[in-house]
């Protein structure tokens, strides 16, 4: 597997070794060393975060149908059936991180990704085939799965077939999509019938399913199973070169390299982060940023923004919106976040994108925790705040919090560590989301609304300050000038 052995009839013979992928590249559209292929390869790894956008988002118009007195089902679902529809993908998503770490490395992340389509058409089918509760309930557990893959294969795939110079900006596109899709779900709960929006979504994975097979898989992944032919091949189309050249040379090195490095360190993958200060550091930086992602207000905001654009419009009624129209409206405001993340994030960097939305986010959280201790006081205060407050936090939970702390997880681990670091701290914070979903309610109206949304605020802030002390810049650094930086800390 020496570089001298793997240079000569590679380089010698690359343009012929290119049949995989030379359909795609043979009209020559696209100027060599173009990242057209890149952005095309990122775009078809995000479609089904799309569909899993379009399974959370599916909850919002489809619970009111389902709980009126016209329900497709004939009988209204009770809120008991609902609250265990929303809460279980964030409990089925635990083990299914696990899951979906493994079979990207053992299967590929390729193999990986199409199990998450294929489980995303199972979940549509199951609901067009039947409209038992049971039926139902089997399905949400399901969108755990492709839950698990949109946070930890889908940022994996993406880090690994990217370039230093565009990795951040496509890093931030799961979340895009993601948000693109809950969207689409509110947008098309208001326009079509119950089983017409299910008709609508079961084309998403099916197309993508059947597109995506003309797909590489990872370099990284073909270099760890030892198939350098093949990832010379992934990496030539991938980076817009008629042949192999230096560039893709180096770069196999490089991640053979890493590959030599990982194989050499035999030790279970916990063991070695607790015993290796540097990847113990790495791996409290990415625990921390998926928790403060969590903790930041946007998941029981989402569940509980009708509760609070009904107070604001109690003195102005302009505010009156349908339930529907306010989870559109934070849709378009998610979807905002998020274009501005994949805009901005290679300009001002991951450290200080993260640094200020969590410093808009933790300070909006206190001013809404403010707003409801004067309400509590009976003291007539600004309807809109609360509005704008809520808008602010969704805002910047798409713009920095829930992109950037994935990217940034991905690219302080080398592939060895990626998936299982991704897996573990996506299980904590699905932990983390299902605690909320269950039991913010009943706390809010024991102690008060405002405590929780302090406790928001605080985390959000200690988040910043942690961050600006602890993380470093990744922007287009390597594994090894992150590792030195971590040593210093």
């Amino acid at each position: 597997m020496g570089s001298e052995h793997v240079r000569i009839p590679l380089l010698n013979n690359g343009r012929k070794r290119m049949c995989l992928y030379s359909s795609m590249s043979e009209g020559k559209l696209f100027t060599p060393g173009s990242k057209i292929n890149q952005i095309i390869c990122a775009v078809l790894i995000c479609l089904p975060n799309f569909s899993y956008g379009t399974c959370i988002g599916w909850m919002s118009p489809m619970t009111l149908l389902l709980q009126s007195k016209n329900s497709p089902k004939g009988v209204p679902l009770t809120d008991l059936e609902v609250s265990w529809m929303a809460a279980l993908p964030y409990l089925s998503c635990v083990p299914a991180t696990y899951l979906m770490a493994y079979m990207g490395d053992r299967l590929g992340r390729k193999s990986t990704l199409l199990f998450m389509s294929a489980i995303c058409f199972t979940i549509w089918t199951l609901k067009i085939c039947s409209m038992n509760i049971w039926v139902f309930i089997i399905a949400r557990i399901l969108v755990g799965i492709t839950m698990a893959g949109a946070c930890v294969t889908g940022p994996t795939y993406i880090k690994e077939i990217s370039e230093d110079s565009i990795r951040g900006a496509l890093g931030c596109w799961g979340a895009l999509f993601t948000a693109t899709g809950s969207l689409f779900s509110y947008i098309i709960g208001d326009l079509l019938g119950y089983h017409q929006i299910l008709y609508v979504l079961v084309a998403f994975p099916m197309i993508h399913f059947i597109v995506f097979l003309i797909m590489p898989d990872s370099p990284s992944y073909l270099v760890k199973e030892g198939k350098l032919k093949e990832a010379v091949k992934a990496l030539t189309w991938l980076r817009c070169k008629d042949s192999p050249d230096t560039s893709i040379q180096m770069e196999l090195e490089r991640l053979m390299k890493e590959h030599k490095e990982d194989d050499e360190n035999k030790q279970f993958m916990l063991k070695s982060i607790a015993t290796d200060r540097t990847l113990f550091k790495a791996f409290l930086i990415a625990l921390v940023a998926a928790v403060s992602r969590e903790v930041c207000g946007a998941v029981p905001i989402q569940n509980f923004a009708g509760d609070i654009f009904n107070l604001a419009s109690e003195d102005n009624s302009s505010f009156a919106l349908s339930p529907n129209k306010q989870a559109m409206m934070l849709g378009v405001v998610q979807l905002g976040g998020s274009l501005l993340a994949s805009n901005v994030v290679e300009k001002c960097g991951r450290k200080w994108l993260m640094v200020i939305t969590c410093l808009v986010s933790g300070l909006s959280m206190c001013v809404l925790a403010s707003w409801f201790l004067i309400r509590d006081y009976n003291i007539i205060s600004t309807a809109w705040i609360p509005v704008i407050t809520l808008c602010l936090c969704i805002f910047c939970d798409a713009a920095g919090l829930m992109p950037i702390t994935i990217v940034i997880t991905g690219e302080i681990f080398s592939f060895k560590y990626r998936g299982s670091v991704l897996a573990t701290t996506m299980a904590i914070a699905s932990v983390a989301d299902f605690l909320q979903l269950l039991f913010f309610k009943p706390l809010a109206n024991t102690i008060g609304v405002f405590y929780a949304f302090y406790f928001f605020g605080v985390m959000c802030l200690l988040t910043v300050v942690y961050v600006i002390i602890k993380l470093p810049e990744t922007k287009n650094r390597s594994l090894e000038e992150i590792y030195e930086e971590l040593k210093r800390m």
